[in-house]
């Protein structure tokens, strides 16, 4: 039971209503009608009314859904869950709601577990399913959340989403959610729910190279807003559909029909799904970011890094390239530390003795022919200058020609058919497995304990599939309990070494999701070497990560122009700034420049992680000509601002929390540079900038302060 649980109810009731200052949630439990969500809003709750969409929807082989479709809504266990009862009661910080179910013909329950951390308008939300029948049941798909989006007309509504990829990640789109996404089929003449949807999924473990685990709902009549996020290093899906009482949204892991997962529930055994969150405003998605970015932060494992958030200078992007040797490092790192660097990581290559390293990595030993005094020479350099020593590192893969791929037994490996997968050259080590485990943990602490390495930029850089079938009912089973075991690890890594920084990569940003990002450090945004072309993955960014853990690369270069420059140092400085670039060949100008820049993002780093992501030129298109991004904290707004074509014309920027407010205005970065014109409306609340003529590429760093 829950430590301070209470029951609350077993007695029929008409409602379960919980919550606390910020948050109101009200679950129908009638015994004449589905056990639903009637409301999940930040405090107010208009136009209550008996909610139909099931709170569980609970797919089985020997049941299937109420009416044929591919839909998560209306599951024929789903609908006949009963409430047996609700405890209420706390868990450190949280406070939790667990509602019980039954379904009587199989003998099923179901809890779904909400928490919620009082004065935060969001809930994070999972389901556990027993089998308490007397035969096996096959799951093919369980909810950890499903709800109709309360007290809205679908043609107010509008659909958030993100879809990504490498090297354009984060693209963003919303799009009123009737006739572009679901047309009017006039259901009520029909007297039938609709059997279509708009689904989000992710396979395999990229969980987020093709779409993102984040979405939302927004009603532009009322202001009401859901922003979600499904939390998992795996496979997942979303979806939002019609029904005829309105709109609902459904939340899961991995499925049979997408993923290839099937679970078979002994009498007596349980399944619990991946965890998703939910947060709610009744300001619309403006307010819906600021509580699922505080509701982030209260998922953040404790770490020294929260507070300190140094400076991560990175050798590998339009700089070394994987191609380190001594020669090539002391001079740069003798220069990053000169720019204000806290941390010096050395990317790809530092294990490479001169062959072709892709598929023989597996061992992470230093190279001895990059390194000829070996690699302790250049790491005591970077602590010489009071810098932190990091290494690049692809722990989950063996490359097909490393001695490991021996060492190792099949067994460690994710398998099909009695057949290691194969991809692009490398096998996937099986974390289940105890000897996959103690590897990872033998390489890990070697270079912690023996080398001084502090912080590990953590690489994934190809997606196995569905999953293994080795030592599981299913394909995705496997897969599943995979993931749950690479979070496992990760902990034990962090329980054995607290202070270590790990930053989490793959491919840039092909996982970044909250099962993840709630234990690592910060997220390396993407792979994008145009630097024309990374500012709107940099400025939608903090729509998925916090500003706090959001690195996007600012990698300057000598032969740069010096508004193109600028223009790359402003990317990585909203957020935590990540550098790159060949520092030990610039001038001195340029050097004074990337200085000039760290001392700003310094401090923007004093709030960086109290801040409020706003865009005031709204979510940002692929090829948008402006972009900008802002960070509010407390009565200090930092804005960017990108121009990215040739237009000269001036641009407005819409910030309506500073509305009737007088503002000091001040041109932050670059200060070398011709300054744009500035010009404040009070009454709007909107500022004017007009850019330097006669330049294509610019960008500005300004901050504002009110009062």
């Amino acid at each position: 039971m829950t430590r301070g649980a209470t029951v609350i109810s077993t007695e029929p009731a008409t409602t379960v209503t919980w919550g606390h200052s910020a948050l109101e949630l009200v679950v129908d439990v009638s015994p004449d009608g589905p056990v639903a969500l009637r409301a999940l809003t930040a405090g107010g709750v208009p136009g209550l009314h008996r909610a139909g969409q099931p709170l569980v929807e609970l797919l089985v082989a020997g049941e299937g859904r109420g009416r044929a479709s591919h839909r998560f809504s209306e599951t024929a266990v789903g609908r006949r869950l009963v409430c047996t009862g609700s405890i209420e009661g706390t868990d450190g910080k949280w406070r939790e709601l667990h509602v019980d179910l039954r379904d009587e013909r199989t003998g099923l329950t179901a809890r779904t577990s909400f928490r919620s951390v009082d004065g935060v308008p969001a809930c994070r939300i999972t389901t556990t399913v027993t089998n308490h029948g007397p035969e096996p049941v096959l799951l093919l798909g369980v909810t950890s959340f499903a709800a109709g989006f309360p007290g809205a007309r679908i043609e107010d509504v509008d659909l958030v989403h993100g879809d990504s990829e490498w090297l354009g990640e984060g693209r963003w789109t919303r799009r009123p959610l009737r006739d572009d996404v679901l047309p009017g089929l006039n259901l009520g003449l029909h007297g039938q729910d609709g059997r279509g949807r708009f689904a989000a999924v992710s396979t395999g473990t990229w969980s987020t190279g093709i779409h993102l685990p984040t979405g939302g709902l927004a009603d532009r009549r009322t202001g009401q807003a859901w922003l979600w996020q499904v939390e998992h290093n795996g496979a997942w899906r979303w979806e939002v559909g019609e029904r005829r009482d309105g709109a609902y949204v459904a939340l899961l892991g991995p499925t049979d029909i997408d993923h290839q997962w099937h679970q078979t529930l002994a009498p007596g055994e349980s399944f619990t799904t991946v965890p998703v969150s939910v947060a709610v405003s009744g300001s619309g998605l403006d307010g819906a970011v600021a509580a699922l970015t505080a509701h982030r932060r209260e998922l953040l494992r404790p770490h020294p890094d929260r507070s300190a958030l140094p400076v991560v200078f990175n050798d590998y992007m339009n700089t070394l390239m994987g191609d380190p040797t001594t020669e090539k490092l002391l001079p740069l790192i003798d220069a990053a530390a000169a720019a204000g660097a806290e941390v010096f990581c050395i990317d790809a290559g530092w294990y490479d003795n001169g062959s072709s390293w892709w598929d023989s990595v597996g061992e992470w030993q230093p190279s001895e022919t990059r390194f000829p005094q070996g690699i302790e020479e250049v790491l005591t350099r970077i602590r010489r200058h009071g810098m932190v020593p990091g290494l690049w590192l692809e722990p989950e893969v063996i490359g097909v020609r490393s001695p490991m791929a021996g060492k190792l037994p099949d067994e460690a490996f994710l398998q099909r058919g009695g057949v290691r997968l194969v991809e692009h050259d490398r096998y996937v080590l099986d974390l289940r497995h105890p000897s996959a485990v103690a590897h990872l943990d033998g390489v890990v602490d070697r270079l912690v304990e023996d080398l001084g390495v502090g912080y590990f930029k953590l690489d994934y850089n190809v997606d196995p599939g569905a999953g293994t079938d080795l030592a599981a009912g299913s394909v995705g089973a496997g897969l599943l309990a995979h993931n749950r075991a690479h979070l496992a690890w990760l902990d034990g890594v962090l329980d054995r070494h607290p202070d270590l920084i790990l930053e989490n990569c793959a491919s840039g940003a092909m996982r970044m999701d909250y099962a993840l990002l709630s234990r690592l450090q910060l997220q390396s945004t993407s792979d994008q070497q145009d630097y024309l072309r990374y500012p709107p993955i940099a400025v939608s960014a903090p729509l998925s990560v916090l500003p706090e853990q959001s690195a996007s690369w600012a990698y300057p270069q000598p032969d740069m122009p010096a508004e193109d420059f600028a223009y790359t140092v402003c990317t990585g400085l909203l957020g935590r700034l990540y550098l790159s670039g060949r520092l030990d060949l610039m001038s001195a100008e340029q050097r004074a420049s990337v200085r000039a820049a760290v001392e700003v993002h310094r401090e923007i780093r004093k709030g960086l992680a109290s801040s409020v992501p706003l865009w005031p030129l709204g979510l940002p298109a692929w090829s948008d000509p402006w972009l900008s991004l802002a960070l509010r904290s407390g009565d200090v707004t930092h804005v960017a601002v990108w121009r990215r074509g040739n237009d000269t014309g001036p641009v407005t920027l819409s910030l309506p929390h500073l509305r009737s407010q007088h503002v000091h205005i001040e041109a932050r970065y670059p200060l070398d540079l011709p300054a744009w014109t500035v010009e404040w409306d009070t009454e709007a609340g909107a500022l004017t900038l007009t850019p330097t003529p006669h330049t294509t590429a610019s960008a500005r760093l300004f901050r504002i302060l009110a009062g």
